[in-house]
């Protein structure tokens, strides 16, 4: 890979549900950097692409179980939106006040990704359905329009064990690798590599969010150029078991 790229903001203004995103995310290209060229890779927000989808909850519609009470009352939530997290959810593992920590779909993360920031009033905006899919069709309809082999990644913002802040996650990916096996290759001494795999996608979806915030920038997408990736037409985000992660196997191997 080159190790002089850029990263350029492409700002859309407010998505609202069922509006045509992709139209947004070319005309946005268009202004920041004379739109789409080959190799580029397009990174975007998780909750524009599930709110132009018109994955988006109100509130008002939504009532709560009881078990969702139970835990609303125990972490200091919206019983409410307990249930919508309960509902995106594989399983609850625990949590800390404000937030429940999930399991969904092969990874950790709270609240199962649902999401009250830059949703409309009064709604929570959960994760995409298949955010692969989503991938997949966003980067063949840019593709096809306009005639650009890009790499597409959904991405969302994650805390990290014993760190502070947010940084990028990649959690649908199409046209590129998620992961690169960099086992077998010889560090500066010239011993094996054994275990490293890079987390292609999450440091490009970090990168991006560089640029694309997290407030009222109107920016839920950015243009990575200049990276010399391989574009095809795989599709996915490698996970792991949790009996592999580190963090959830400590945790299982120690209960007592």
């Amino acid at each position: 890979m080159n190790p002089s790229f850029s990263v350029t903001g492409l700002s859309t203004g407010i998505i609202r549900p069922h509006e045509p995103f992709t139209d947004r995310i070319i005309v946005a290209a268009d202004a920041a950097c004379g739109g789409f060229a080959d190799g580029d890779i397009l990174v975007l927000a998780e909750t524009a692409v599930a709110t132009a989808e018109g994955n988006v909850v109100r509130l008002d519609s939504v009532t709560p179980s009881p078990h969702a009470r139970e835990l609303a009352e125990r972490y200091h939530m919206d019983p409410r939106t307990v249930e919508v997290v309960l509902a995106e959810s594989d399983s609850v593992v625990g949590g800390i006040p404000g937030f429940l920590l999930c399991m969904k779909q092969g990874t950790l993360l709270p609240n199962a990704g649902v999401d009250a920031s830059n949703a409309p009033p009064g709604c929570i905006v959960p994760l995409p359905k298949d955010p692969d899919a989503s991938a997949v069709h966003i980067k063949d309809e840019i593709s096809r329009r306009c005639h650009a082999r890009i790499g597409v990644i959904i991405a969302d913002s994650r805390t990290h064990a014993m760190r502070l802040g947010c940084s990028g996650v990649a959690i649908g990916c199409a046209g590129i690798t998620s992961v690169i096996d960099d086992r077998g290759r010889s560090d500066l001494f010239g011993r094996k590599l054994e275990v490293t795999k890079r987390a292609i996608a999450d440091n490009i979806a970090s990168a991006a969010e560089l640029v694309m915030g997290e407030a009222d920038e109107c920016t839920p997408a950015a243009l990575v150029r200049g990276l010399g990736m391989p574009i095809g037409d795989q599709a996915g985000v490698d996970t792991i078991d949790a009996d592999e992660c580190l963090f959830m196997g400590v945790f299982r191997n120690n209960r007592t």
